[in-house]
């Protein structure tokens, strides 16, 4: 079984050639066989035409007399030779009044009607004359016909016998030619260092194989990426632990130095800077999970979910959570009546809500609410009051570990989790400040998740 592209077209493009051209030989036979015919039974017509005048003069010119002593004539040949045509002249009666000198009468059957007629062995016109008192009968035997045929079609199959090879050839090595691009754009990509993945050039190559070089190209992209997200999350995470860790080790190990001299209430007191290192060791720890899974394109579910559902879900945990972290907050929720499916994984969905929400809580000005609003459309947004920003601040804030102006905690680490699951979604993130219709505030929307039709 052939597996090579190039064997295989080479062998259908032979196949049909070969198929082709034998069809066209034999249509070529056929069309030569009865052309041949034709031309034949044209010369034999003309030959008897242009012969009949001849031999009425000589009937018509003869002594009566001498005629019947004769009983008939044999034309006498001027030197010896084969005769292909062979004629007799006959009355209306049968009688035979004229024959060429190698005329065999068996040949000649009475009572031929004038035009053409076939025999096994010879093709025979017969020509009327005199008002139909004589007829002129030549014959031409068919062993020539066939001899004349069979010399044309050996012509033709020498031919066909010289110009098929060189056929193949040709389609071989047009074939060969034609796929040297692909054989090309493998060896380019072949050629490529480890850690080369750098678009392929487009312009050189054919309209055909554009499609795949932009395929190719957007599997390197996707390959980039995903090299990158880990390279980043591993200095991520390097960067990120290393001070809660250090910091929560340095306070146990003082801690167990001094546990014997310490009362309880210190003890707690000491515990406690350990406790608020593991709890931010926990939460960087779930953000560069969450900034992984984002960088890493798993962001898609294989069935749509309802969006309010998974908001509504988020909104309930920090409303429960409220009365220790903002109790005088207030959380505005506005979702559309019908259902909004989207493709979008819903924990995906969860984490872009309750990473804007909490910078929303975390940084807005305090006592104002945080406006959360879903459209039908698939329009996502969160806006809260808080100081105008520049824009090229609301640029650096989407770049992992920057964080504006604000002395609330956090990692810096929200928003560029938010804008890798939504660019991995297809969607688009924007910032505005001040919030479109207020003084000031911000407000991150999201725009483009894909919904389901």
């Amino acid at each position: 079984m052939l597996r090579s592209l190039q064997g295989k077209l080479a062998a259908a493009l032979i196949a049909g050639f070969v198929v082709l051209a034998f069809a066209a030989a034999a249509a070529s036979l056929h069309a030569l066989r009865r052309e041949a015919e034709r031309m034949s039974d044209s010369a034999l017509q003309e030959t008897a035409q242009r012969l009949l005048p001849l031999v009425i003069t000589d009937i018509v010119g003869r002594d009566a007399d001498d005629d019947e002593e004769r009983g008939s004539d044999r034309i006498a040949a001027v030197r010896p030779h084969d005769e292909l045509l062979t004629y007799v002249v006959r009355d209306d009666k049968g009688k035979l009044l004229l024959q060429s000198h190698d005329a065999n009468l068996a040949v000649f059957p009475p009572g031929l009607k004038p035009g053409f007629t076939a025999t096994p062995s010879h093709r025979i016109y017969t020509e009327p004359g005199l008002q139909g008192t004589l007829s002129l009968m030549i014959a031409e035997p068919l062993a020539a016909r066939r001899r004349a045929q069979i010399e044309a079609v050996w012509a033709i199959v020498k031919v066909f016998a010289l110009f098929l090879p060189l056929g193949l050839a040709g389609i071989w090595l047009i074939v060969r030619t034609g796929l040297r691009p692909i054989r090309r754009f493998c060896d380019g990509i072949a050629a490529r260092g480890q850690s080369d993945l750098s678009p392929l050039a487009r312009q050189p190559l054919a309209t055909e194989m554009a499609p795949i070089a932009d395929a190719v190209n957007g599997l390197m992209a996707r390959l980039d990426r995903a090299l990158a997200a880990e390279r980043g999350f591993n200095a991520h995470s390097a960067h990120e632990l290393r001070t809660p860790i250090a910091a929560a080790l340095a306070q146990t190990q003082r801690l167990m130095a001094d546990a014997d001299d310490l009362s309880s209430a210190e003890l707690r007191e000491r515990v406690q800077p350990i406790e608020r290192a593991l709890r931010t060791l926990a939460r960087r720890g779930e953000s560069l999970m969450q900034l992984s899974k984002a960088e890493n394109g798993r962001v898609l579910a294989d069935a749509p979910q309802d969006l309010r559902a998974v908001l509504e879900l988020v909104v309930e945990d920090f409303r429960r959570a409220a009365h220790t972290a903002h109790a005088a907050r207030a959380i505005q929720l506005d979702l559309p009546e019908q259902p909004v499916e989207s493709w979008i994984d819903p924990d995906a969905f969860a984490i872009i809500a309750r990473n804007l929400l909490d910078n929303a809580l975390k940084h807005g000005t305090p006592l104002e609410p945080v406006q959360i609003a879903l459209s039908a459309s698939g329009q996502f947004s969160v806006t809260n009051h808080a100081p105008v920003l520049r824009d090229d601040e609301l640029a650096r804030l989407v770049k992992p570990f920057e964080r504006g102006t604000t002395p609330a905690d956090g990692s810096g680490l929200g928003l560029a989790i938010v804008e890798a699951i939504v660019r991995g979604a297809g969607a688009v993130l924007t910032l505005r400040s001040p919030a479109p219709g207020w003084p000031d505030g911000l407000q991150v929307s999201i725009e483009g998740l894909p919904l389901a039709p």
